[in-house]
Parts: structure tokens; C-alpha cells; sequence
């Protein structure tokens, strides 16, 4: 337990953090879709391509299965419903190993 608590920690604060990352690359793909931002100026760019290869594995696989929406891409929505569900686990398991003492 000693152990684990500052890995669940860590866990914990990456995923937030990759919660951020989805967001910053739905906001910046929404300004270069409505020419808000230039896609060619060199620091958009460097943005838009560390969210999108940061973001894409996890995203492809779901697109995968949502069905066409028109144009709609839902899928960073659901990657980040997925990932609260998953940091309130971790959340839930942190509590009951504190609650359960040193014992485990």
C-alpha cells in the first residue's frame, strides 16, 4: 500500500492531464476548421500534430465503432467519459485501500 498509493497518484494525474491534452486539440481543430488559427504558422502546427499523435490511438479505435453522424466526431467525448469512469475506479479503489488500513 505504501507503494501503490503514489502510483495511483501518478495514474491519476496523467490521466487528467490527458483529459487536457483531448480538449486542447478539440478546441485548436475547431479554430483551424473556422480559419480562427493558420494551420501553417509553424507553432499551431507543432500543437495540432503533439495532440492529434497523442490523442489518435485512443481515438481511432472508437471511431471505429460509433456510427457516421454527418460531419459530428463524438469521439473525444467519449474517450473522456471513459477516462473519468476509469479515474473515479482508481478513485474508489484508493479510498477502500486507505480506509482498509495498513493491514493490506
Amino acid at each position: 500500500m505504501l507503494i501503490l498509493d503514489p502510483l495511483l497518484i501518478i495514474v491519476l494525474w496523467l490521466i487528467r492531464a490527458y483529459i487536457w491534452v483531448i480538449i486542447i486539440g478539440v478546441i485548436l481543430s475547431w479554430l483551424i476548421a473556422f480559419n480562427v488559427v493558420n494551420s501553417h504558422n509553424r507553432f499551431v502546427f507543432l500543437v495540432q500534430d503533439i495532440t492529434n499523435r497523442l490523442t489518435e490511438p485512443a481515438m481511432r479505435p472508437i471511431r471505429g465503432f460509433l456510427p457516421n453522424l454527418g460531419g459530428i466526431d463524438i469521439s473525444p467525448i467519449i474517450l473522456i467519459l471513459g477516462l473519468w469512469f476509469l479515474e473515479m475506479v482508481i478513485v474508489n479503489l484508493r479510498i477502500s485501500m486507505l480506509s482498509a488500513g495498513p493491514g493490506l
